[in-house]
C-alpha cells in the first residue's frame, strides 16, 4: 500500500462524498442519550443504605474515579482540570483525540500539559472511506497514533449510520475491509471504544408517546424516524459480528453497551464475550428507568466489566458544556452540579425518586442502585486501571 498523502504533514482538504452518502459526519456528531418503557418505581428494600447528604455540592466520600469518556478541544483542557478537582476525577479519557492526519497532535501536546491525568483515543480518519483500500489506511493510521501516544481507539457512530465508500455505498459496523484495523488496535494493545447507534428512542416518530421528544425537539437533526437507515437491531447485530470477529481485541461497548434500554441484551453479551466492556456514559437516566433490583444485580455480576464514563464535553469558557447531552439553554452552575452529584448518587445510595443526571433527557425520576463499596471502587477505577494497562 503506497504511504497515505499527508501523513507526516497537514492534513489537505478531505475528498468529496458520494453523492448518496446518507448523512454527514457533522449532521452525526457525537451526542449521549437513551430511551425506552416506563418501569414502575420500586421501593427501597429493608435496611438499603441511602447517602441523604449526597447533593449539589456534597460528596458522601472522598472519591478516585476514572471518567473514560469524555470530550474536550485542546483550549478546553485546563477547564476540564478544574472540573475533574471539583467532582473528584482522578483521570480522564479524551475520545476526541483526532487522528495523525488531524488533530491528534493537538490533543497529545494538551493531555501532556495534564501531567498523566488525561489519556488520549485516537479517532479513524473517516475521509479514508473515499480511497478502495481504506480499511487498510486507516489500520495504518492507527498504528502512527499509536506511536505517537494514542492509548485507544475511538470509533464513532457515524460507521454504520452514514460513513460511506467513494460509491456511496453505507459502510456497516461489521465490514471485512475493516478487519485491519480492529486487528490493529488488537495487536496494539489500544481498547476499542465503540459508539454504535443512538437511543432506540431516536427511530420512533417525535410525538407525545417519545420518551426523548423534549431532546429531540431541541434537536430534530438527530431524530431517525423515517430515514434510509438500518434499524436500531440491524446495528446491535453488526456490532455483535464485530466483536465476535476480534477476540484478541478489547471493546469497550460505550453507553451501557449501546443497549442501555435493553440490559438482559446486554448480559448476554457480557457472558459471551470475555473481550467486551461497557461504560455507563450519559445512560444513568435511562439506566434508572429499569428497576432498582435489577440493576444492582447486572452491576455485581458484571462488576469487572462495567466502566465509569460520563459523557462530559468541554471546550474553552466560555462555551456551554455539554452534559451527556444539551438543551435549549446552556447549562448552569447547578446543572453541572447535578449531573455528577446525581451520578454518584445513583451508585451510591438506595434513594428513591431523585432527579436523574440530564434533565433534557426525560421528565422522570430515577432510584439509586446501592452498589456495595468493592463494587463501586471497580467501576470507578479499578477496571479502567486494568483495561487502560494504568497498573
Amino acid at each position: 500500500m503506497p504511504p497515505i498523502p499527508g501523513s507526516s504533514a497537514p492534513r489537505a482538504a478531505p475528498p468529496r462524498w458520494g453523492r448518496r452518502a446518507a448523512f454527514s459526519l457533522a449532521a452525526l456528531g457525537v451526542i449521549g442519550a437513551v430511551a425506552a418503557g416506563v418501569f414502575a418505581p420500586e421501593p427501597r428494600a429493608p435496611g438499603a443504605p441511602t447517602l441523604a447528604g449526597v447533593g449539589p455540592g456534597t460528596r458522601a466520600r472522598p472519591a478516585d474515579i476514572i471518567d473514560v469518556h469524555v470530550h474536550v478541544s485542546p483550549r478546553g483542557v485546563p477547564r476540564l482540570l478544574e472540573l475533574m478537582r471539583t467532582h473528584g476525577i482522578r483521570q480522564a479519557v479524551n475520545l476526541s483525540g483526532g487522528d495523525p492526519l488531524s488533530g491528534l497532535d493537538a490533543q497529545l501536546e494538551a493531555a501532556a500539559s495534564a501531567t498523566d491525568r488525561l489519556i488520549v483515543f485516537t479517532t479513524l480518519a473517516y475521509e479514508q472511506a473515499q480511497f478502495p483500500d481504506y480499511g487498510a489506511r486507516m489500520a495504518q493510521l492507527v498504528r502512527v497514533a499509536h506511536a505517537r501516544g494514542a492509548r485507544g481507539l475511538k470509533i464513532a457512530k457515524v460507521l454504520g449510520l452514514g460513513l460511506a465508500t467513494r460509491r456511496g455505498a453505507r459502510i456497516p459496523v461489521d465490514d471485512p475491509d475493516l478487519d485491519p484495523v480492529f486487528e490493529a488496535a488488537g495487536e496494539l494493545g489500544m481498547p476499542v471504544a465503540i459508539h454504535t447507534g443512538d437511543p432506540e428512542a431516536f427511530w420512533l416518530p417525535v410525538d407525545e408517546h417519545n420518551p426523548r421528544r423534549a431532546e429531540l425537539g431541541v434537536h430534530p437533526g438527530w431524530a431517525l424516524h423515517g430515514r434510509p437507515l438500518p434499524s436500531f437491531e440491524e446495528l446491535l447485530a453488526e456490532l455483535e459480528r464485530r466483536i465476535a470477529r476480534h477476540p484478541r481485541t478489547t471493546f469497550i461497548s460505550v453507553h451501557f453497551g449501546n443497549a442501555a434500554e435493553r440490559p438482559g441484551y446486554v448480559a448476554r453479551l457480557l457472558r459471551t464475550y470475555p473481550n467486551l466492556y461497557i461504560d455507563t456514559a450519559a445512560r444513568i437516566p435511562e439506566l434508572g428507568r429499569h428497576p432498582a433490583s435489577e440493576m444492582r444485580a447486572f452491576f455485581i455480576e458484571f462488576q469487572d466489566r462495567i466502566l465509569f464514563g460520563s459523557d462530559l464535553g468541554v471546550g474553552p469558557a466560555p462555551s456551554p458544556l455539554f452534559l451527556g447531552s444539551s438543551g435549549a439553554d446552556p447549562p448552569r452552575a447547578e446543572d453541572e452540579r447535578r449531573f455528577f452529584d446525581a451520578s454518584w448518587r445513583y451508585f451510591e445510595s438506595g434513594d428513591r425518586q431523585f432527579d436523574h443526571p440530564t434533565p433534557i433527557q426525560g421528565d422522570w425520576k430515577i432510584d439509586g442502585i446501592a452498589l456495595p463499596p468493592s463494587v463501586i471502587a471497580k467501576v470507578y477505577h479499578e477496571n479502567a486501571e486494568r483495561v487502560l494497562r494504568l497498573r
